[in-house]
């Protein structure tokens, strides 16, 4: 059983499982109809159902089962805890367990950093897991070792406390300084593996601050106030800027093996303490060798 808890609310059943997982409307419908899809322990059967803040929408899938084994892949500890830990996430390191990614990820070195001294309130395949970063998406991320803390940061993140800030290279130069962009986002419907920005998405807002400027490209900051899948990369291609080094959603090679994307700063109340909890993360060398070029050129 996997379990997804729902920051925000306001989507489709089928719309938030696709969004949040990979499988297709199509194959969400069919675990529906067979009874396997559940919120808040009582079965759902309709495809249509509005899903809210706050629910635990848990599915019965053998595509999605695996077992967890736990793996000695190297961590950036930043800071830990008896209720959490912060990571500095390494480029090419998938968060959890998938389709097409049954070990080898971040899930799997924390089960075996941690062991039973993790939070597995949300099922094993997402053991610890309050948020997400795309594969090849550098930095910061809070990891839950108690249920308590994982409870608490979740609704942190569903109440947008939490104050998340990304660096990026971007193709071209932004016409403005600063600015927000706000635009829905859904799966693209020619291709499963990317989002796009679609009428009939989930409310998507980001906003950005450009630091740098250069000849063909420019040094972004990005908040986030809200959590979609790949929101960055989407918004920057819908500004005809994508992120580069980003194949995906059509950045160019600048020498990186992955879109220059590195979430840099987070900030978040400690769920026992109280107190104000702030890191940053410089980026990874292979981000900061392109900044120096960007500037030698210039």
């Amino acid at each position: 059983m996997t379990t997804i808890y729902c920051t925000e609310g306001g989507a489709r059943l089928d719309v938030f499982l696709s969004d949040e997982t990979e499988m297709s409307r199509s194959h969400i419908k069919k675990l529906i109809e067979l009874g396997s899809v559940f919120i808040g322990g009582v079965p759902a059967f309709k495809a249509g159902q509005t899903v809210k803040t706050g629910d635990l929408v848990s599915f019965e899938d053998e595509a999605e089962t695996c077992d967890i084994i736990p793996q000695d892949i190297p961590l950036d500890i930043v800071y830990e805890d008896e209720e959490l830990a912060v990571i500095n996430k390494q480029r090419g390191l998938v968060v959890h367990p998938g389709a097409g990614n049954k070990d080898g990820t971040l899930v799997n070195a924390l089960v075996y950093r941690y062991g039973d001294k993790l939070s597995y309130k949300y099922g094993a395949v997402r053991a610890g897991i309050v948020h997400r970063l795309d594969k090849d998406t550098t930095g910061l991320m809070v990891i839950a070792k108690t249920d308590f803390a994982h409870a608490a940061l979740a609704e942190q993140f569903a109440l947008h406390t939490v104050k998340k800030l990304y660096h990026a290279i971007l193709d071209g130069n932004l016409k403005s300084d600063e600015g927000t962009v706000d635009a829905p986002i859904g799966r693209d419907k020619k291709n499963r593996l990317k989002m796009a920005v679609v009428p009939d998405g989930r409310k998507a807002i980001t906003g950005y601050r450009v630091m740098e400027r250069y000849k063909n490209n420019c040094y972004v900051e990005f908040e986030l106030k809200t959590g979609r899948t790949h929101q960055i990369r989407v918004h920057s291609a819908y500004l005809h800027h994508p992120v580069s080094c980003d194949p995906l959603y059509g950045g160019s090679a600048l020498g990186a093996n992955g879109q220059l994307l590195h979430s840099g700063s987070l900030t978040f109340t400690h769920p026992r303490s109280g107190k104000i909890m702030e890191f940053y993360a410089k980026e990874p060398d292979d981000f900061l060798k392109v900044l120096d070029k960007l500037r030698i050129k210039d």
